[in-house]
């Protein structure tokens, strides 16, 4: 049979860096915003464990901002620089603006803060808008709601970011791989 898996989208301003799963759900799309530092860090991070977690085969990534900041662009240099020192790579990653065909594709949308969350609401149809959640709060981190702008923090706020990042990509890793594992085909 084929694999299945979930659908998740990320998302986060340019300049920053439980839905109702489906029964019949088949693949988990990570989308957020590249140009941002903290959209940035939860693709490399969740894209590291997924594949330390054997589930990057069922797992698609990407990523966009609700804002046209840096199409195209690369990340942040320091952002670059402070992932690396974790082993995450973001050179490959180029920012990219939500499209309405994002809500429809996507089974889970998580923005990094309330600010997007707001953004994704407004700009998503009704009956998309389950769909759209605060990354933190879903992955169960309870100490903040929102991922901060490291931007202006210096070095301390790039790694601030990567912490609370690191610590909710284990937790969305474990809930999606039980999810995917509840939707594994009976022998």
């Amino acid at each position: 049979g084929c694999l299945q898996a979930l659908r998740v989208a990320l998302y986060a301003l340019a300049h920053l860096a439980e839905q109702h799963l489906h029964r019949h759900v088949r693949h988990l799309d990570v989308l957020q915003d590249v140009a941002g530092v903290d959209a940035v860090a939860a693709e490399a991070v969740l894209r590291h464990k997924l594949a330390q977690a054997g589930l990057a085969d069922r797992v698609e990534l990407d990523s966009a901002g609700t804002g046209g900041w840096h199409i195209g662009e690369p990340p942040d240099g320091r952002a670059i620089r402070h992932a690396a020192l974790r082993g995450y790579d973001l050179s490959l990653l180029r920012g990219r603006r939500v499209v309405d065909e994002d809500f429809r594709r996507f089974h889970l949308i998580l923005a990094m803060d309330e600010d997007n969350l707001e953004a994704l609401r407004e700009a998503a149809d009704d009956k998309y808008r389950h769909k759209i959640h605060l990354f933190l709060e879903y992955c169960g981190v309870e100490s903040r709601r929102n991922v901060p702008d490291p931007y202006y923090g210096g070095p301390i706020g790039f790694e601030r970011v990567l912490d609370m990042v690191e610590e909710a990509a284990d937790a969305l890793i474990s809930r999606l791989g039980q999810l995917l594992a509840e939707r594994e085909p009976r022998a």
